[in-house]
């Protein structure tokens, strides 16, 4: 919409989604902590086989054998949390240490930069699985793009463990993370950087999964990825990043930028033109194809002058 190409001239702040947006969301299991690492791997791998999330794909991955769904009796997902499932008639729950602190179950910090799960089995802490996700190579470009075209804040918003996102602050430069937040402390988060910021500013939100979606449509600005990002997500979206690639963003702001100014030519020209056609005639100076040309002519310059546009 135009009202969008044109509030992008004004982006004073961006505020990325980590996993899928500043990262490649394609996870890998590094290491499992336990006594019992394949029963560990095997009832995580059972829990997370009705998702969809890249974590869960990767825990899938891991395993590598065929799921017999008639094991599982009872599976849930909490928003935010993890997963609770009953397999085998053993209570597993797999998630952040939020959802074994939810349940009486110390769950210990562990010193990894990685996504960490932990699989809790009747009550019980059974161990931990590390998954890595690695940053795109467009992403620490995309970031220096946006600092160059006066976007002065850029922040990472992320239910990741403020490890994993420390270390993406670092690896990117960016100006301010947040770690450990549900979907509605993402919102949250947003409004206060709403409320920060001066009167002229907007502010855009960067995301790709159906979580985001609140977020994104809160946003002055909503940008989603088209290609691995939920419906919901693009749906909510103002402006849809076809390719995934967070460089676009800074594309965006200099297309609608250069937009403005073509459009501040023609209608200064036009304006400019006509005034000076009707001053003419008033005086009695000015012939039928100066009308022409202040009618017809002025529009034909202005449609090619706007076709510069097109170039970026």
């Amino acid at each position: 919409g135009g009202n969008y190409l044109e509030a992008l001239k004004d982006i004073d702040t961006v505020v990325f989604d980590k996993t899928g947006t500043l990262t490649k969301g394609v996870f890998r299991v590094q290491k499992i902590i336990a006594e019992n690492q394949e029963q560990v791997l095997e009832l995580a791998a059972y829990g997370e086989s009705f998702s969809s999330h890249p974590i869960a794909r990767s825990i899938l991955e891991a395993y590598g054998k065929p799921i017999d769904k008639n094991r599982i009796i009872e599976c849930e997902e909490l928003s935010g949390h993890g997963i609770r499932a009953m397999i085998d008639q053993h209570e597993v729950l797999l998630g952040n240490a939020l959802l074994m602190n939810a349940h009486d179950i110390t769950a210990e910090e562990i010193p990894s930069a990685g996504t960490v799960v932990y699989v809790g089995i009747d009550g019980k802490l059974a161990g931990c699985i590390v998954i890595a996700d690695e940053v795109k190579e467009s992403s620490a470009e995309a970031i220096a793009a946006l600092k160059q075209v006066g976007v002065k804040r850029t922040v990472m918003l992320s239910g990741d463990r403020m490890a994993a996102v420390e270390a993406v602050k670092d690896q990117l430069k960016l100006d301010e993370v947040y770690g450990e937040l549900l979907p509605q402390n993402k919102v949250e988060k947003v409004e206060e950087l709403l409320a920060s910021l001066p009167d002229t500013g907007k502010l855009a939100f960067v995301g790709d999964g159906i979580n985001d979606a609140p977020v994104i449509a809160r946003a002055d600005i909503g940008f989603a990825m088209g290609g691995i990002g939920s419906d919901a997500a693009i749906e909510a979206a103002d402006v849809v990043l076809m390719k995934d690639d967070p460089l676009a963003i800074s594309e965006a702001i200099v297309i609608s930028r250069k937009t403005k100014a073509i459009l501040w030519q023609n209608v200064i020209f036009s304006l400019g033109i006509k005034a000076a056609v009707l001053g003419l005639s008033a005086f009695g100076m000015a012939t039928m194809w100066m009308g022409v040309f202040a009618d017809v002519g002025v529009t034909l310059i202005a449609v090619i002058n706007s076709m510069r546009a097109l170039r970026v």
